[in-house]
């Protein structure tokens, strides 16, 4: 009689990974589900988490893996939202070179009509500035959860929700970056989940190549209209200083459409992160290019998506007359 122990039914994926230059492959977007779906389900054993996390860091992912893993990961918390919205916002990188002027583009987009959901997670690489902590500065409240969300963006058409009230392992998960040393897929999974089934959603990453990924998981997962771009310091804001490539869905096509930079010299970086200063530049009270020209290319990428303009000068000039007529009391309880 054998004593062996029977293999672990999660060891196939770390096998399929694992095996070798030759002998290892992509994961399918079916096996991805299914790993992904017993990871969320606690049937993982920590050493394994760990192996299959790393194995999937050092090959990166493929849309297909991406695609199996969102689709797990929104099966877990299957919420059925009361709410039509309008935008899913993901913002997990945090910022390190300058302050998140992108959340002063989502105001402005709120103040006129689009509802905004924002997700996100804070505190998992050190030196970095989270949307968490930014909009609790601002006097904005965070919502607890995502029936609390709803009624957040039916009052304000803005909401931001910590992935910590989505779904908490995966939360956990990425909080193992300082553990680690290094991201992780969930880094990229998260911010494919749009929580609220928003009819458009738009993302930021830092390293150009996931772009593609991003772009072609959405399409695989059904979704008709998102867009990814490279945005200063992995969030979803575009950098003013340089050309923006935005690569999309529209109307369940893939496009790839480069916006030129706003200035011909670039800016030099903050020398502190003061959160309060977002708040000045809304009520008019401070002024500065850079931050001016960011939160209004942002709004503008936006609205091209939304379909609000066709072309990119009318995007622009919509997000210009919206920053010019914004209510500068909205942030004055900050």
């Amino acid at each position: 009689m054998s004593l062996t122990e029977p293999e672990h039914p999660f060891a196939e994926f770390i096998k399929i990974l694992g095996k070798g230059k030759k002998g290892s492959r992509p994961l399918t977007q079916d096996e991805a589900y299914r790993a992904m779906k017993m990871i969320l389900a606690g049937e993982v054993q920590p050493i394994q988490l760990g192996a299959f996390l790393m194995l999937m860091r050092v090959k990166e992912e493929t849309c297909e893996e991406l695609a199996g893993f969102v689709s797990a990961a929104k099966e877990s918390f299957s919420h059925a939202p009361a709410v039509s919205v309008d935008l899913d916002w993901s913002s997990y990188a945090g910022k390190r070179r300058h302050l998140p002027w992108f959340l002063l583009s989502t105001f402005l987009l709120a103040e006129n009509g689009i509802k905004v959901f924002m997700h996100g997670a804070g505190g998992h690489t050190q030196g970095r500035v989270y949307t968490e902590k930014v909009l609790e500065a601002l006097g904005i409240p965070a919502a607890h959860s995502l029936a609390e969300a709803e009624q957040q963006l039916l009052a304000n058409n803005f909401s931001y929700l910590s992935l910590r009230h989505i779904c908490p392992m995966l939360f956990d998960m990425i909080n193992l970056r300082p553990v680690m040393g290094l991201r992780s897929p969930v880094h990229t999974l998260v911010r494919l989940l749009n929580p609220m089934r928003a009819s458009h959603s738009i993302q930021g990453i830092f390293h150009p190549s996931y772009r593609q990924v991003h772009q072609k998981a959405a399409l695989l997962l059904g979704e008709r209209n998102m867009a990814v771009l490279k945005g200063e310091g992995g969030e979803t804001e575009r950098n003013p200083d340089v050309e923006c490539l935005v690569q999309s869905v529209c109307n369940g096509e893939l496009t790839d459409e480069p916006w030129p930079a706003l200035f011909a010299r670039r800016h030099m970086k903050a020398d502190e992160l003061d959160p309060r200063q977002l708040a000045a530049l809304w009520q008019g009270h401070w002024e500065d290019e850079f931050a001016e020209a960011t939160v209004i290319g942002t709004a503008a990428v936006a609205l091209k998506l939304l379909g609000r303009a066709d072309t990119q000068d009318a995007a622009h000039n919509l997000a210009q007359d919206f920053w010019l007529n914004r209510n500068r009391d909205r942030l004055s309880g900050g």
